[in-house]
């Protein structure tokens, strides 16, 4: 039995959710309101020490880290894989899914956000500024590698989706979300179309989950 415990907002969360989809997996879902400052009671604590979603419930152990678990997940249950077989593809897929996970989320995180705001005392207009500076950055570097690299095809690597598309949706949905002008990135927001046509991204979406709002 799987359970994760996620927030249908978290891009963390959304890739993992991706993932299962793509597996075909069935799994619970615990809703821990990030909003509301769920993360902190006592109770989820328990379960996650960095007070941080996803956390993924498996055969009695308990995985943190997104990359980490999809990881995981690929390793468990390797059909459909969602990396190449060929380890110099192995290595462009995941470094161009580290361009989202690592240059981009990061610093657009809910509690760097927060803390931009609430300690930093920055505006609201000042943080959506910092948040597209960043996304701006991260997909410039990612679409340039897309258009110019000979391995992408409908999808990040080829005609299959994998790995770095999992990591790619969740970063658009959030940089629609907060206005980023995507005009400059066709490839990215192509690829993202593809991706969203498929029945298993569908399904992970966040207006799509138990606890949308």
């Amino acid at each position: 039995m799987l359970k994760l415990y996620g927030y249908f907002r978290s891009s963390a969360s959304y890739r993992v959710r991706i993932a299962l989809s793509m597996k075909g997996l069935d799994y619970e879902q615990a809703s821990i309101h990030l909003a509301k400052g769920r993360q902190y009671t006592p109770e989820f604590s328990q379960v996650s020490p960095q007070n941080l979603v996803p956390v993924l419930e498996h055969d009695g152990r308990r995985l943190f880290q997104s990359l980490a678990i999809i990881g995981y997940l690929d390793e468990k249950f390797p059909r459909p894989a969602l990396l190449p077989e060929d380890s110099p593809g192995r290595n462009r897929v995941r470094s161009l899914a580290l361009i989202s996970a690592c240059e981009i989320h990061p610093l657009n995180n809910t509690r760097v956000l927060a803390y931009l705001t609430d300690t930093l005392k920055l505006t609201d207009e000042q943080k959506n500024a910092w948040y597209r500076h960043w996304v701006t950055v991260g997909f410039t570097a990612l679409e340039k590698r897309l258009a110019t690299e000979k391995e992408t095809g409908t999808f990040c690597h080829g005609d299959t989706p994998g790995f770095a598309d999992i990591t790619l949706v969740p970063q658009v949905a959030n940089a629609n979300r907060y206005k980023v002008d995507l005009e400059p990135f066709p490839v990215i927001r192509r690829i993202n179309e593809s991706c969203l046509a498929l029945e298993a991204f569908k399904k992970a979406m966040p207006q799509n989950q138990p606890d949308a709002e």
